[in-house]
């Protein structure tokens, strides 16, 4: 039985891992915890084998004014959570970082590697590379670090981009054809994940993602099938949209964003378990899921 404390027990990824973890009841005993106030300094963590820390501002700001609240949150926070885990006994700390580290996607082919080396295009990027560079001299061969950096996240009552573009799927007949790939990371997929982290107590930096690239009129044209609705595909308005990259929300839509896929395969780990179609079935279709 492995003890596990989640921060951020609010956060879509944390009531999701502690779902996914709950059906093997007799594997793990989970507890949450938030951090948005300073009662969990008090918290005993010496209980704990694993902390996961997914506590943190998961959206992109551009409001200057934002800036020192994402650092505190992201960064100052998380590393205070690990030297806090460390100190009190715990094994294995997992962060919740993200692709965003790399900075933004772009108009042309963008193929991340083991060579890419993170440049961060805004500060929710920044905080998370600098969060990172805080935890890492805390290894130790008792204290396991995991650091997971996924592409966009989605599932079942997840929020963001796939929402948006969820939403507009079911609304209009018609969206741009424009030849792009991004990396997503289906929630059972990223959930399965870290079990396998948990379990085979690993440590390191990981890059998880679904078996397929994406390409985002692909994902619309699925979303609207699946609702056994109609949408027609256009390069019409290709031109225009081209134009138009480097405005934020064009490149979250139509930019390219991929890890190589061999980054992303380990050796006896097998956490790919829901195929894209499955994954949009269960995103749109399935109650409670």
């Amino acid at each position: 039985m492995k003890n596990i404390l989640i921060t951020g027990k609010n956060s879509y990824v944390g009531k999701s891992l502690e779902k996914w973890l709950g059906n093997y009841f007799d594997k793990y005993s989970i507890n949450t915890v938030s951090l948005r106030d300073d009662f969990w300094k008090g918290k005993d963590f010496s209980g704990y084998d694993v902390v996961f820390h997914v506590a943190g501002i998961a959206h992109v700001s551009s409001d200057p004014q934002m800036e020192d609240l994402y650092y505190r949150v992201n960064r100052d926070l998380t590393i205070e959570t690990a030297k806090k885990a460390k100190a009190e006994g715990v094994k294995q700390f997992i962060f919740m970082s993200s692709i965003i580290v790399y900075g933004d996607s772009t108009s042309n082919k963008r193929i991340i590697d083991k060579r890419t080396v993170p440049t961060p295009s805004n500060f929710y990027g920044n905080s998370k590379l600098q969060a990172e560079e805080g935890i890492k001299p805390l290894e130790s061969d008792i204290f396991k670090v995991v650091i997971v950096r996924p592409p966009m996240i989605y599932g079942k009552g997840s929020k963001g981009n796939y929402s948006r573009l969820a939403t507009l799927a079911k609304k209009t007949i018609v969206f741009p054809d424009i030849d792009n790939e991004r990396s997503m990371l289906h929630i059972d997929n990223l959930c399965e994940f870290i079990k396998v982290m948990i379990d085979e107590e690993k440590t390191g930096l990981f890059f998880p993602q679904n078996a397929e690239y994406v390409k985002t009129s692909e994902l619309v044209k699925t979303i609207s099938q699946v609702h056994d609705q109609n949408i027609w595909m256009t390069r019409l308005f290709n031109p225009m949209i081209k134009l138009m990259f480097g405005v934020g929300v064009v490149n979250k839509i139509f930019g390219n964003l991929i890890y190589e896929k061999s980054m992303s395969n380990y050796d006896r780990v097998n956490y790919q378990i829901r195929s894209f179609r499955e994954s949009i079935e269960l995103t749109e279709l399935e109650s409670g899921k």
